[in-house]
């Protein structure tokens, strides 16, 4: 399943993606801010299937929405992974040398440094 995230096109497999949704779709009562984001991850979400030499056909409609043109940039992220324009990639995963303080404040959060 691929579905617009930012900048870029998240994908996901479908049994993580229908965990997903039911996570999103849970009943009881829901922030304007989750219906929102209902609305926009799975509207416009589009079922890909692959082709005989694994690969997808990205909709024209997921490109246009995260200015994807030719070349592509895959990023894992454990639960899924995301498509990017090569170039926005460039620009947007840079880190900062401020980023690195917020890194470390993650790492130690999770226990990890």
């Amino acid at each position: 399943m691929l579905t617009p995230w930012r900048n870029c096109i998240r994908a996901y497999s479908l049994p993580e993606w229908e965990e997903l949704e039911m996570s999103l779709t849970a009943p009881g009562p829901k922030s304007p801010e989750t219906v929102k984001l209902v609305r926009y991850m799975i509207g416009g979400a589009e079922e890909c299937v692959l082709d005989k030499q694994g690969r997808i056909l990205l909709p024209a409609t997921l490109r246009e929405d995260c200015r994807i043109k030719k070349d592509v940039v895959v990023s894992g992220m454990i639960a899924y992974f995301e498509i990017w324009d090569k170039e926005v990639w460039a620009a947007e995963s840079k880190p900062t040398v401020d980023d690195f303080h917020n890194f470390e404040q993650v790492l130690l959060e999770t226990g990890r440094f």
